[in-house]
């Protein structure tokens, strides 16, 4: 819990990476991560798949359904890795040296998709490579969060984590710009202003070769900037998680077996911290719970912004792609800018307002027609995911005891992915009950509520300090 003076046991690990240098290196990671996000997962290569690659598919399953039981799968793998992986990160005090890792396999995987050509016998090899990717990337997405009370102060903990998010919307949108113009862009045989061919994919393939290079060349300034984590005794169970895992690992068992038992032991230990974490900070558990339902809700509004703008409300697909450009835009500006109040005021009172506009703007746009309406109600609802998602992202780092930053992110991705179903059920059974893809926005604005009330009774007493 925090002192009289503000500071922590253990805040020798806080902030022992201040200044522009550490925080610009930091944020760059998550403008180069971008281009797995943006492009890979969300709007070149996985369209890719379904559209071109899968085109032709033979048998009953079409290529949209093996990309969904793909990335399930990888999912799936995500949530029962991610909480123990962050203990391993904090145990070794190897943070940077295990983001250096799965960023690499990151960037191995999305060089690799270069070789997956416009013909169904490539759908696998690209499906696995997708799949295999979406693990790598979120689990590094663990030490990279954790590394944000590396680079902060509890004064700039708010406006640094701002500064992340909107450097992950500004690359995303940079990244997209170039790609379009230079090599999607236009019709026939060739596309962009590089006038490169369609023929087997390749426009596509090098996109997706770009997106390698451009990741590796803004992650790297990270790891010659941030300092390792130091190892902190701080906390008192730190020297047990330690000795579990090093006595799991050790000379007793080799091959599969040794892996078997770490990864036994891993278990044991997170299960101990969970009900240590229930019985002296419920609050974070808590916060956990109402994060993973709120935080599904800001990603179904990314996710159907675009079918609702189409089939809703009159877009052409031009129109949608000015609009995601627009939308990234107004949320990276609206990370940044509510980043100081943050540190003021403290995570919760912006994650309340945010998620109340968007609520409010739900309902907003249920009422109204037309594509001019929906650019005014859509990018006001833009402009709160970003701060919701930045301070998010800070209340955990407030919440993290030293050492075990590694470890909640870790828990903080798993119980996003258990109750990743919601915004999707939702929006689909309001769609099918109603026949009416306008009132799906009421399946995706009672998740926002229901994440709103489950966060209004966590406790944020204490955490402008920390």
């Amino acid at each position: 819990m925090a002192q009289a003076s503000g500071r922590v046991p253990g805040d020798e690990a806080i902030g022992q990476a201040t200044g522009r240098g550490p925080v610009l290196a930091w944020g760059l990671w998550d403008w180069g991560s971008a281009a797995f996000q943006a492009l890979i997962l969300t709007f070149v290569f996985s369209v890719y798949l379904t559209d071109k690659v899968g085109e032709n598919l033979p048998g009953g399953v079409s290529a949209s359904a093996w990309l969904g039981w793909a990335l399930g799968a990888g999912g799936l793998l995500v949530a029962v890795t991610a909480p123990i992986s962050g203990q391993w990160f904090d145990a070794a005090a190897r943070r940077k040296f295990s983001l250096g890792v799965l960023t690499a396999l990151t960037v191995v995987l999305m060089a690799a998709m270069f070789f997956v050509r416009d013909d169904y016998h490539y759908l696998w090899l690209g499906l696995v490579l997708l799949a295999l990717g979406t693990v790598t990337f979120e689990l590094a997405g663990v030490p990279y969060n954790a590394m944000l009370r590396q680079v902060s102060t509890p004064a700039t903990v708010g406006r640094i984590s701002g500064f992340g998010w909107a450097m992950g919307y500004f690359g995303g949108i940079a990244l997209l710009l170039i790609c379009y113009v230079g090599f999607i862009a236009g019709d026939g045989d060739t596309r962009g202003v590089l006038g490169i061919t369609t023929e087997g994919g390749l426009n596509i393939r090098l996109v997706v070769l770009l997106a390698a290079v451009w990741f590796t060349v803004f992650a790297l300034p990270l790891f010659f900037r941030v300092p390792e984590v130091p190892r902190t005794d701080a906390d008192p169970g730190a020297a047990v998680r330690v000795s579990a895992l090093d006595g799991a690992t050790g000379a007793r068992s080799r091959g599969p077996l040794r892996w078997l038992r770490a990864i036994g032991a891993s278990y044991r230990v997170l299960w101990r911290d969970i009900c240590e974490l229930w019985v002296t900070d419920r609050r974070t558990v808590w916060f956990l719970i109402a994060s993973a339902v709120f935080r599904d809700g800001l990603a179904g509004v990314f996710t159907f912004g675009a079918v609702l703008a189409v089939r809703v409300y009159g877009f052409s697909d031009s129109d949608v792609l000015l609009f995601g450009i627009a939308a990234n835009v107004v949320a990276a500006i609206g990370a940044l800018a509510t980043g100081r109040y943050d540190d003021r005021v403290g995570p919760k009172p912006v994650i309340v307002v945010s998620l109340a506009a968007m609520i409010v703007c739900g309902l907003a746009l249920l009422a109204v027609s037309g594509p001019a309406l929906f650019w005014v109600f859509g990018l006001a609802l833009a402009g709160f995911v970003g701060p919701a998602q930045a301070s998010s992202r800070s209340f955990l780092a407030r919440l993290a005891p030293p050492g075990r930053e590694g470890q909640l992110f870790g828990l903080y991705t798993t119980t996003g992915r258990a109750v990743s179903f919601l915004a999707p059920t939702m929006f689909g059974l309001f769609v099918w009950v109603t026949d009416s893809e306008r009132f799906g926005i009421i399946g995706l604005v009672l998740v926002l509520i229901a994440g709103l009330i489950a966060l209004l009774p966590v406790r944020d007493s204490g955490l402008k300090n920390r």
